[in-house]
């Protein structure tokens, strides 16, 4: 099924819509925008058909100039079989030849009184959203200091408890169990919960509960930028884990890598308040601050002025 349609446009900005009511169900496959310039001047060698054309003050000015014919050849190849609608900002008045090939090819044209770069912005950033890579990962994904913390591990490892003690600690639940993220941008991935289970967290002896109404609507967020992966596991004792933190693992979602770090779990330690301290221990590092690093300098140091006490 098609993410959005033009239907969708219209409804999401309250646009008006003009002619070519039959293409409204038309999908919008592109976030990119159009505005046709060159194509309302003749040239439609490029002309992205497949795009949302917006026509400005610029274009429809300039469509003023054309001798009827010229207007009539060029609305009509403007309005292909698979041309998703045409905006006209600013309220201006549409051309009785676009309504015309519009009605032909039914191509829905609608018309906004918002400015052409504030539409484009806005119809951009919206179809950006929609259009987004997507997935889905098994895992609890919750807001710690402003970090957005997916949780995985294997099924029983603790995932959802982990993500209760944090909630009760003031921290805020997204989703538990299945998150879905997409990569708004390169390097931007949002997780949101499915909304079947939206604010619900399934405690294994306890059932479902919902964490909005037991501690609040400030114990919950609909949706957040990840910036750590945390995956828990069961301790081994024959695995070596990082207890430095100078190696940076990560972990590929879509096209992006986001920090990952592997906590062992066994009785005894408090995993809420680990994942806490590698909340704030991965603010302090984008701040510039590294223990790690720090560490390591000041071990090079004492071992070189060994070095040059001994010689």
């Amino acid at each position: 099924m098609p993410k959005v349609r033009t239907k969708d446009l219209i409804e999401k900005f309250n646009l008006e819509l003009v002619s070519g009511e039959e293409g409204i169900n038309r999908p919008i496959t592109t976030s990119d925008i159009s505005r046709p310039g060159l194509e309302m001047a003749g040239y439609f060698t490029y002309y992205p058909a497949e795009r949302i054309q917006i026509l400005g003050k610029t274009e429809l000015t300039f469509f003023e100039r054309l001798s009827s014919e010229e207007k009539a050849i060029r609305m009509e190849k403007l309005c292909t079989d698979i041309t998703p609608g045409i905006l006209v900002s600013r309220g201006m008045e549409i051309p009785q030849e676009l309504i015309d090939a519009s009605e032909r090819e039914s191509v829905p044209v609608i018309r906004t009184e918002m400015k052409t770069t504030r539409l484009s912005s806005r119809v951009t950033n919206y179809l950006e959203s929609k259009l987004a890579p997507t997935t889905a990962v098994h895992g609890v994904l919750v807001d710690i200091y402003g970090v957005g913390v997916l949780i995985t591990g294997k099924s029983g490892v603790g995932k959802s408890e982990t993500a209760l003690e944090l909630v009760k600690r003031g921290h805020r639940l997204i989703a538990d169990d299945c998150v879905e993220i997409r990569q708004e941008d390169q390097d931007t991935l949002v997780g949101t919960a499915p909304d079947l289970i939206k604010h619900l967290l399934e405690i294994r002896g306890l059932g479902i509960i919902n964490v909005m109404t037991l501690f609040g609507a400030g114990a919950v967020r609909n949706f957040k930028r990840i910036t750590l992966v945390i995956n828990l596991e069961l301790w081994d004792q024959n695995k070596q884990y990082d207890r430095l933190g100078l190696e940076e693992e990560t972990m590929k979602i879509i096209d992006t890598d986001v920090t990952k770090l592997t906590v062992p779990v066994r009785p005894g330690r408090n995993l809420a308040v680990i994942i806490e301290v590698a909340a704030m221990n991965i603010r302090l590092k984008r701040m510039g601050v590294n223990a790690a690093e720090q560490f390591s300098n000041r071990l090079t140091d004492v071992i070189e002025d060994n070095d040059h006490e001994d010689m």
